[in-house]
């Protein structure tokens, strides 16, 4: 296998949740281009048609399960696992023997975001972090990585980085000096669910233009 070849993931299997747009649908779109059969789970589903519009026209094996994955995780996993003939999740990984998952984890797990107070918000991506640590240690023994990724500020629809009133704070505190855009956070989860990162679990990798160096 050549360096780039460990990067692919031809006839794997992938499930993103929230895929139908912002980050979710650049990691769906950038898993398949990499040669993986997407499935995107999210309840929306205008919006999960309309990203799966927007993927199979550029050639990409992707499909949609209208679904809240929150409400009982079991039932929609296992369907998502039928439409594909298989998938990368816990209980199907230790019977197939192994498979990688990738958590979306946040700066704001490592960090007191300014100037908004968000408490709840940087709680919940630091037990992400920690829930990442955690299985990556109970399942390596089942063949199965877990590492995450902890993004700094990118342009999405959710986040308002073009606001004047977070430019001091959320741009030129960043060393880079500028936001992401979702593409540019996309192929760090393609490295992570493929061979590329075999020897990695239980990483929690940062990417944020150099944000957190400060």
């Amino acid at each position: 296998m050549t360096v780039l070849e460990s990067f692919a993931l031809t006839g794997k299997k992938a499930l993103v949740t929230g895929g139908n747009q912002g980050l979710g649908k650049a990691f769906a779109g950038a898993l398949a281009q990499a040669g993986a059969q997407v499935v995107i789970v999210a309840r929306d589903a205008d919006r999960n048609a309309a990203a799966v519009r927007e993927l199979t026209s550029q050639g990409l094996a992707v499909s949609a399960l209208d679904a809240d994955i929150t409400a009982d995780a079991g039932p929609v996993t296992g369907q998502a696992a039928e439409a594909l003939g298989g998938l990368a999740a816990g209980r199907l990984m230790a019977a197939s023997g192994g498979g990688s998952i990738v958590n979306v984890g946040s700066i704001s797990g490592m960090i007191v975001n300014r100037p908004q107070w968000q408490p709840a918000y940087n709680a919940s991506k630091a037990a992400v972090h920690q829930l990442t640590k955690s299985l990556a240690a109970e399942w390596a023994g089942s063949g199965i990585r877990v590492n995450a990724i902890a993004p700094g500020y990118v342009k999405t629809e959710m986040a308002p980085v073009d606001r004047p009133e977070f430019r001091r704070y959320w741009i030129e505190d960043t060393p880079q000096r500028r936001y992401a855009l979702p593409e540019e956070i996309a192929p760090s989860v393609v490295f992570l669910a493929s061979p590329a990162s075999a020897f990695m679990t239980g990483a929690v990798l940062v990417i944020d233009g150099g944000y957190t160096l400060w």
